[in-house]
């Protein structure tokens, strides 16, 4: 009785554990990548911002965002104030009231009322707020995927489904097109795994050079950055973006794809 009460426990500890983890990293296709901000939301008595990445990543490059108008790659990495989109930095750059998206005026980000129902198209968490754009319905035609939120961005940008804005004037540099390098194979620690093949040219197109060199891997020379698949799993290297927004480390295939010999 006391050993079948010992496992009985041990069972429940575990399946507990388990979904304990499993629920922390499952998310519905619509929520997959957002990003929860509050380093100053809950202080100031508002709800803390649900930042909708599948929207923006559907009109904008990451380099733009990450690297022209300056948004940290972690979830409050940026300190992001209403006085800073007020004057025009960070949300403020596009949701200024001004700017047109799709043939409508992107809405303005933050005024000095804590009561405009503005207020609760960013600051929606715990909120059952409607937005502009349903996810189901703005992706319903572009090309699916088996994990993340189901669309798989790289055919949609190839496809045209989706067009990505680079620049924006006033804050982006105009530069001559980067240099194209060829796709690498990277040889995996284990055995049992197929060899990596990276490519540069669908990085570039999504990230420019900057988004990953040299904040992401210092060095430029291809074996020069020694990383592990633990590493990438506690969101290092690849685990950057491949574990909250790009394609997760569920689809093992989509990196390992030169089969074992």
């Amino acid at each position: 009785m006391k050993r079948s009460l010992l496992v009985l426990m041990a069972v429940v500890l575990v399946t507990g554990a388990f979904v304990a983890i499993v629920g922390a990293e499952t998310k519905s296709p619509a929520e997959y990548g957002n990003v929860v901000i509050n380093a100053f939301s809950a202080k100031e008595g508002m709800a803390p911002v649900v930042f909708e990445h599948w929207f923006h990543r559907a009109k904008y490059s990451c380099r733009l965002c990450h690297v022209d108008i300056g948004f940290s790659l972690k979830a409050d990495g940026t300190g992001i104030r209403a006085a800073d989109n007020a004057k025009g930095l960070y949300c403020g750059v596009c949701h200024n009231g001004k700017m047109e998206s799709a043939g409508k005026k992107v809405f303005a980000a933050c005024g000095t009322d804590k009561n405009d129902k503005r207020c609760e198209k960013c600051h929606s968490q715990g909120k059952h707020v409607k937005q502009d754009y349903d996810f189901a319905t703005y992706t319903a035609k572009f090309p699916k995927d088996q994990f993340g939120n189901g669309v798989n961005w790289e055919k949609a940008a190839e496809g045209g489904q989706i067009q990505l804005t680079d620049y924006i004037e006033g804050v982006s540099i105009k530069k001559p097109a980067q240099p194209v390098q060829k796709d690498f194979t990277i040889q995996p620690k284990s055995a049992d795994k197929g060899e990596i093949l990276f490519s540069h040219r669908k990085h570039l197109i999504w990230n420019g050079c900057e988004v990953c060199h040299p904040e992401i891997f210092k060095g430029g020379k291809r074996g020069s950055q020694q990383y592990s698949m633990n590493e990438i799993k506690n969101r290092k290297f690849c685990g950057v973006c491949h574990s909250s927004v790009a394609f997760p480390l569920d689809d093992c295939f989509r990196c390992h794809t030169k089969p074992v010999k």
